[in-house]
C-alpha cells in the first residue's frame, strides 16, 4: 500500500512538473536516505511542500468526516418512498421537488455526483436555523454554518457573490434565524437555474421514474 501511494504521489509530480536531470539524480539517490525522506522531494525537512499539501489533504479529510459526525447529518432525510404522482410531480417545478423529504433526498444524491452537495446541505442547514428561537443556539448554529459553508477556509464552502458574503458578515455581528437569508436564496437559485435541469435528465430521476412507472402497470 505505502509503495502504491508513492507512486501514484509520483504521477501527479510528473504530471505538474518537468524532471530535471539534476532531481532525476536526487531521485535516484533518495534510497540512501533515511526513511525520513519524502516520497517524491529530495528534502528531509518538516517544512517539504509535498508533506504539507499531504498533510492538508488529510487534515481536511479528518475535518470533513468530524464535522458530518458532530452534526449529525444523516445520508439522507428520513421520509417514506416517493410515488409515481410525486415524482411526476418534482418535474413540474423544483418548488415541488423541493417540498418533499423524498425530493430533496433524489436531488441531493444527483447533487453528490456534481460534487455539490454542499448546496443542499447548506440550504437545509439554514432551514434548521429558521426553526430555532433559543438565542444560544441561534448563535451557535450560525457560527457553525458559517464556517463549514461560508468561510474560503471550508471544503465545503458555497458559491456566494461579495455583496451576499457582506451582508452576512454584517449579520453575523447578532446572529438570527434569518442571518443567511440572502445567502440561501442565492443558493436555491443557484441549484434551480443550474442543477436542477441536469437532474430531470439524469439517470437517477429516469430510473427511479421508469421504475414507479413499471410497479404501477404490474399493480
Amino acid at each position: 500500500p505505502m509503495g502504491s501511494e508513492r507512486m501514484e504521489m509520483r504521477k501527479r509530480q510528473m504530471s505538474t512538473t518537468q524532471e530535471t536531470p539534476g532531481a532525476a539524480q536526487a531521485q535516484h539517490s533518495t534510497g540512501s536516505r533515511g526513511s525520513n525522506a519524502c516520497c517524491f522531494c529530495w528534502c528531509c525537512c518538516c517544512s517539504c511542500s509535498c508533506l504539507t499539501v499531504r498533510n492538508q489533504d488529510e487534515e481536511r479529510a479528518r475535518r470533513t468526516s468530524h464535522e458530518l459526525q458532530a452534526e449529525g447529518i444523516p445520508n439522507c432525510e428520513e421520509s417514506p418512498a416517493p410515488t409515481l404522482e410525486e415524482v411526476n410531480a418534482w418535474a413540474q417545478s423544483f418548488d415541488k421537488l423541493m417540498l418533499t423529504p423524498a425530493g430533496r433526498n433524489a436531488f441531493r444524491e444527483f447533487l453528490r455526483t456534481e460534487f455539490s452537495e454542499e448546496n443542499m446541505l447548506f440550504w437545509m442547514a439554514c432551514e434548521e436555523l429558521k426553526q430555532e428561537s433559543n438565542k444560544s443556539v441561534i448563535e451557535e448554529k450560525a457560527r457553525l454554518i458559517y464556517e463549514d459553508y461560508i468561510s474560503i477556509l471550508s471544503p465545503k464552502e458555497v458559491s456566494l457573490d461579495s455583496r451576499v458574503r457582506e451582508v452576512i458578515n454584517r449579520n453575523m455581528l447578532e446572529p438570527s434565524q434569518h442571518t443567511f437569508d440572502d445567502a440561501q436564496l442565492q443558493i436555491y437559485t443557484l441549484m434551480h437555474r443550474d442543477s436542477y435541469p441536469r437532474f430531470m435528465n439524469s439517470a437517477i430521476y429516469k430510473d427511479l421514474l421508469r421504475s414507479l412507472s413499471e410497479k404501477s402497470i404490474e399493480a
